[in-house]
């Protein structure tokens, strides 16, 4: 039988799925419900130094291809998440879990992962260079000069296991200009991708969010010809020691199969998992293992980045 068993860096999963950050991670209830789902792990909710209530509603809107939203980063603020991380690794000892995080300044990455480094958080750290739906706050991954400054100053001091989540790119110049900055430092991950910033659905004359007149984060089918894209064309690129997370467009066993066809370590479901609720693990595990067990694939190592070309 098939194993979708992984692991990045020394961490170990039974699975390699989990939540996409802001899906099912808002707060202990909903978190305790990916705990007890077929997922591998999961990530908080990004936390931000305090709490937040995020943009006005309606900031999310479900559409016949996936998902829009503006969120704005409602969370319940970085200790919430970090005790509550905390007390699982005294219930869970033999798992890990991921923690996401964003500043909103400089000053606040670097108050938020110095926290971490003096913490005994012993699970894996992600920050957020991708936020698309703060008003008047640009994505920080699309300034290599402002991302590799950072990248510098937090590994100066920052010891743990870290991580980035990207924005897509959509340029080859840029696949290797992001690539040749985090490959000078030892990342134990990227995730490609976050939603497809500043789309606009409309519907009835009429834009379906609140938040910046309409405009939001596109995610779910939509994007994952774009997410599969990046996953392959850092796969190719980064140091192998930099595992791969694949975001975007994961609705069934096949999606996750390509993802991991294109570099993936581990996969992480967004929109299906807002619309179908964690019985989504359970399904798409079984859809990827079948797929598996008819090509003969035993895990996921056999065929991980094997992808073809005509």
């Amino acid at each position: 039988m098939a194993t979708t068993k992984t692991h990045i860096g020394n961490f170990k999963f039974e699975n390699c799925f989990m939540n996409a950050a802001g899906v099912y991670c808002y707060d202990r209830n909903e978190l305790e419900q990916v705990i007890n789902s077929a997922a591998g792990t999961f990530v908080t909710k990004t936390a931000t130094l305090q709490s937040r209530p995020g943009n006005p509603e309606p900031r999310y809107h479900d559409t016949a291809l996936g998902s829009i939203n503006s969120m704005g980063l409602p969370n319940l603020g970085f200790d919430y998440y970090l005790d509550y991380l905390l007390e699982l690794q005294k219930t869970h000892p033999d798992r890990t879990f991921f923690f996401s995080l964003v500043g909103m300044s400089t000053e606040d990455t670097h108050a938020l992962l110095k926290k971490v480094q003096e913490s005994d958080f012993n699970g894996i750290t992600e920050l957020n260079l991708s936020c698309p739906n703060v008003p008047g706050k640009p994505q920080i991954a699309y300034d290599l000069e402002t991302t590799e400054k950072l990248l510098t100053d937090i590994f100066s001091y920052f010891k743990k296991p870290l991580g980035v989540k990207l924005p897509p790119y959509f340029d080859i110049v840029h696949f290797d200009q992001a690539a040749a900055v985090f490959n000078k430092f030892p990342l134990s991950f990227i995730n490609c991708v976050n939603s497809i910033g500043n789309g606009l659905v409309i519907e009835d004359e009429s834009v379906v969010i609140k938040p910046k007149n309409g405009f939001g984060g596109i995610g779910g089918e939509y994007i994952k010809p774009t997410a599969l894209a990046n996953v392959h064309a850092f796969y190719k690129r980064l140091n192998p020691s930099i595992k791969i997370i694949g975001t975007g467009g994961v609705l069934t066993g096949q999606d996750a199969f390509e993802h991991i066809l294109c570099g993936a370590s581990m996969v992480q479901i967004g929109t299906t998992l807002h619309k179908e609720g964690p019985a989504a693990f359970e399904r798409i595990t079984n859809e990827l293992k079948a797929i598996m067990d008819k090509k003969g694939y035993k895990t996921i190592e056999d065929f991980r980045g094997k992808l073809k070309y005509l």
